[in-house]
């Protein structure tokens, strides 16, 4: 057995052992993320990977954001403090109720149509 490498191959070798580590460590990543604890039936979900259709949701509406005061007016048809719809939105600490969820969706649908709510 060769105690040590050509010099040639050195850089080689830390270049692979380096790679080699880099997919260990994200393998691991997407083993922890994949095999996580689901909620329990029944349970609140909290914003994440586990909600991926609020996720779209939530980016769709933040596209729509586009001149100064347009999340106030959606806080006002909402009847929710701005900062609220700030920590839904752009934060996702937390997940609308089931009637916020459909006039997100609602208002959504009227502005790429051109209409203004509330």
């Amino acid at each position: 057995m060769i105690d040590r490498l050509p010099p040639q191959l050195e850089i080689q070798a830390d270049l692979a052992i380096a790679l080699f580590e880099a997919g260990v460590k994200a393998a691991r990543a997407v083993a922890a993320t994949t095999l996580r604890k689901r909620p329990r039936r029944g349970q609140t979900l909290k914003p994440g990977l586990d909600t991926p259709l609020w996720n779209v949701l939530a980016a769709s509406v933040l596209a729509q954001f586009k001149r100064r005061g347009e999340r106030a007016k959606l806080a006002r048809v909402l009847g929710l403090p701005r900062q609220r719809v700030t920590e839904m939105l752009r934060a996702r600490h937390h997940l609308p109720d089931a009637e916020r969820a459909l006039m997100l969706l609602v208002w959504l649908h009227a502005r790429r149509h051109g209409r203004e709510l509330g």
